[in-house]
């Protein structure tokens, strides 16, 4: 009976880890509008750039002004006909907004 309510509890735990890690991470719906402005910026309007939705949370990284603090790097890919394009955008979470403070894009390519 006792391995039965473990297993149980494990299982409620394991569900309950997954919808958590489930959510997307603060400033991701600003970082895909962001990562779409980015790509228009470098090649003009295009209706062939399409941004992918999933946004992933990198390791944060310090603010270089002052060291106590941490900027968020949300990654986004996007793309233009043939290219891949990774965008890195740099995010101080201000209470619920959320301040650009940098970004980077990147074409995947093999040279």
């Amino acid at each position: 009976m006792k391995a039965l309510a473990r297993i149980a509890a494990c299982l409620v735990l394991c569900s309950v880890a997954g919808i958590a890690s489930a959510a997307p991470p603060q400033c991701a719906s600003e970082a895909v509008v962001q990562a779409k402005k980015l790509l228009t910026f470098h090649f003009g309007p295009d209706d062939r750039i399409q941004i992918d939705p999933e946004v992933k949370e990198l390791a944060p990284i310090r603010n270089p002004a002052d060291k106590k603090q941490q900027f968020k790097v949300l990654e986004v890919w996007g793309s233009i006909y043939k290219g891949n394009y990774r965008m890195r955008l740099i995010y101080f979470p201000m209470d619920k907004s959320c301040v650009l403070m940098g970004q980077e894009i990147l074409e995947l390519a093999r040279l």
